[in-house]
C-alpha cells in the first residue's frame, strides 16, 4: 500500500511536469517496455514456474538442494537477461516499431521514445534477478521485502522530479529515464540483502543443465502468456494507443496507474500468498484443504475488490482531477483519463480473479491451460479494440481490455471447476452476493455524495484532496456498514486471515 500510495504521487509529479503529450507518451512506452517484460517473464511466467518446484526442493530435499537450484536458476537468468537485453538495445528502433508503430509517423517522438527506452530496458535485468530473489522470499513465507521494493522506484522518480523543480537536472523525460535504472540495481540491492539473512541467496551463478531446469523452462514457456495475459493486454493497448492523437498513451497510463491500485494491492496480495499455500497443500495430498484455500482467496479478493471498481465506475471524474490536474495536465486531459478508467474499472474484479485462479493451475504445475485461455482472450481482446477504437477512441482499447478479463476469468473458472479444483462453497456463494449488494449501495451513496461535493472535488488544491479524502471514507464506513449488517464480511475471520502465519 505504502508503494501504491508513492507511486500515485509519483505520477502526480509526472503529470504536473510532463503533462500527457509528446515527451509524456515516449516515456510511459519507455516505462512500459521493461516492465511488460518483467511482469511476463519474471513475476509472471518466472514464478509460476519457479515458486513450486523451490519448494519442492526446499521440502523433499533441504535447504542446501534448494540453495544449490536456485544457483543454477540464477546462472541461467543471468545469461538469458544479458543476451535479451543486449539484443533489444542494439535494435531499439525495431522494437519501438513493434511496440509503437504509431509514433513512426512523429520522428521527434520516436526518437525520444528510443532514447528513453535504452536507459530504462537494463532495468529488467535488475529487476528479474530481483524477482527471483523475491520468490525465494515469498515460498519462505516473508512477503514484506519484495512487496516493499517498489517504493525504492517511486522514491527515486520523485527525488528525480524534485531535482528538476530545483534546476539541479534539466531535462525531466531524462531524469525519469535514469531514475527507472538506478532503482532497478537499488531494487536488487535491497532483495540481496533481504535473502542473504535466509542463507539461502544464490551466491555463485552456475550454468548447469538438468531435469529440474529443464522442468522450469518447459513450465515457463507456455507461462508467458498464461500468467501474463494481462500485460499482454497492455501492450497491445499501447500499440493501437500509438496509432490514436497525441496523449492517448499518456490517458491510458494513468487510467491504468489508478486501476492499478486494487489490482496491485489486492490481486498481487493474493496470488502471492496462495501460490506456495496451494503447492504446499497439493504436495501434501490435502486437497479439500487446497479447494477451500482457493474459495476464501477468491471470497476475500472480491470483499475488496468490489466496492474498490465500483467506487471507480462512480466517482472517476473527481479521483482523476483531484490527483492529476495540475500544471501541465489540463482539464480535458483529465476527462480523457477519467473515461478510459471507467472502462478499464467494469473489469478489475476480473483482473483480480485471474490472479486468485491461476494459481490453481500453477501449483499443479499446469502452465498449459491457462495459456490456452489467454490466447483466446487476447484474440478477443484485439479484435474488441480495433472494433471500438473508431468511435471510442482510447476508450474502446480500455473497455476491450474489460471484456476480455472477464472472458478469461470465467473460462479459467470452469476449467478448474470441471477438473473438480474449484468447488464453490455455499459460503462463497452467499457471501460474494452480498458483496455485491453492498458495494451497489455504497456506489449509490457516493453518488449522490460525490454531488454534494461537487465545487470542491473540481479542483485539485488542498480543499478538493480533502474533499476527496472525505468521499473515500464516506464509502468506506458505507461499505463496511452494511457490508457488516449483511454478514458479507465477519470482522473476526478477516483478521484472523490477515494474522494467520
Amino acid at each position: 500500500m505504502v508503494s501504491r500510495v508513492l507511486g500515485f504521487v509519483r505520477d502526480m509529479f509526472i503529470a504536473a511536469f510532463l503533462g500527457a503529450g509528446q515527451v509524456s507518451d515516449a516515456f510511459f512506452v519507455a516505462l512500459q517496455l521493461p516492465n511488460i517484460f518483467r511482469r511476463l517473464f519474471a513475476e509472471g511466467a518466472f514464478n509460476a514456474a519457479f515458486v513450486p518446484l523451490f519448494a519442492g526442493e526446499l521440502t523433499e530435499h533441504g535447504r542446501a538442494a534448494a540453495r544449490a537450484f536456485g544457483e543454477r536458476v540464477f546462472g541461467f537468468m543471468l545469461l538469458i537477461l544479458i543476451v535479451l537485453s543486449v539484443l533489444v538495445e542494439v535494435f531499439m528502433p525495431q522494437v519501438m516499431t513493434l511496440v509503437a508503430g504509431g509514433f513512426v509517423d512523429e520522428p521527434e517522438k520516436f526518437q525520444l521514445a528510443v532514447h528513453f527506452a535504452r536507459l530504462t530496458f537494463p532495468y529488467l535485468l535488475f529487476v528479474s534477478l530481483a524477482a527471483m530473489l523475491g520468490g525465494i522470499l515469498n515460498t519462505l513465507e516473508k512477503f514484506v521485502a519484495a512487496a516493499a521494493a517498489p517504493i525504492l522506484l517511486n522514491t527515486i522518480l520523485i527525488g528525480a522530479l524534485t531535482g528538476v523543480a530545483l534546476g539541479w537536472l534539466p531535462d525531466p523525460g531524462l531524469a525519469l529515464s535514469w531514475g527507472v535504472l538506478i532503482a532497478g540495481i537499488g531494487q536488487f540491492a535491497w532483495l540481496g540483502i533481504a535473502c542473504s539473512r535466509t542463507g539461502l541467496m544464490p551466491v555463485v551463478p552456475r550454468l548447469v543443465f538438468g531435469p529440474r531446469i529443464k522442468r522450469l523452462f518447459v513450465l515457463m514457456g507456455p507461462g508467458i502468456l498464461g500468467a501474463g495475459v494481462y500485460q499482454i493486454n497492455v501492450l497491445v493497448g499501447m500499440r493501437l494507443a500509438s496509432e490514436l492523437p497525441e496523449g492517448s498513451v499518456s490517458f491510458l497510463y494513468f487510467a491504468d496507474r489508478v486501476n492499478q491500485l486494487p489490482l496491485g494491492v489486492i490481486g498481487a496480495a493474493v496470488s502471492v500468498a496462495l501460490l506456495p499455500l496451494l503447492s504446499r497443500q497439493i504436495r501434501a495430498g490435502d486437497m479439500a484443504a487446497a479447494r477451500d484455500s482457493q474459495n476464501r482467496a477468491i471470497e476475500f479478493s472480491m470483499l475488496l475488490t468490489l466496492p474498490a471498481a465500483a467506487a471507480l465506475l462512480v466517482i472517476a471524474d473527481p479521483i482523476v482531477t483531484v490527483l492529476f490536474q495540475r500544471g501541465a495536465f489540463n482539464g480535458g486531459d483529465a476527462g480523457a483519463t477519467a473515461a478510459a478508467l471507467t472502462a478499464f474499472a467494469l473489469g478489475l474484479p476480473a483482473y483480480v480473479l485471474i490472479k486468485a485462479l491461476a494459481p490453481g493451475f500453477f501449483a499443479r504445475e499446469d502452465t498449459a491451460s491457462p495459456v490456452k485461455v489467454a490466447v483466446f482472450a487476447l484474440v478477443v481482446n484485439v479484435g474488441l479494440a480495433l472494433a471500438l477504437m473508431p468511435t471510442l477512441a482510447h476508450v474502446g482499447i480500455a473497455l476491450a481490455t474489460a471484456i476480455s478479463a472477464w472472458l478469461n476469468a470465467g473460462v479459467l473458472a470452469i476449467l478448474l471447476y470441471r477438473r473438480g479444483l474449484l468447488d464453490p462453497d455455499r459460503k462463497l456463494i452467499s457471501r460474494v452476493g452480498r458483496a455485491v449488494i453492498a458495494a451497489a449501495l455504497m456506489a449509490i451513496c457516493l453518488w449522490f455524495t460525490a454531488r454534494m461535493l461537487a465545487a470542491p472535488l473540481a479542483k485539485s488544491d488542498l480543499a478538493g484532496i480533502v474533499a476527496l479524502a472525505a468521499l473515500v471514507l464516506i464509502g468506506l464506513a458505507v461499505f463496511v456498514g452494511i457490508a457488516q449488517l449483511l454478514r458479507a464480511a465477519p470482522f473476526n475471520e478477516i483478521s484472523s486471515m490477515l494474522r494467520r502465519r
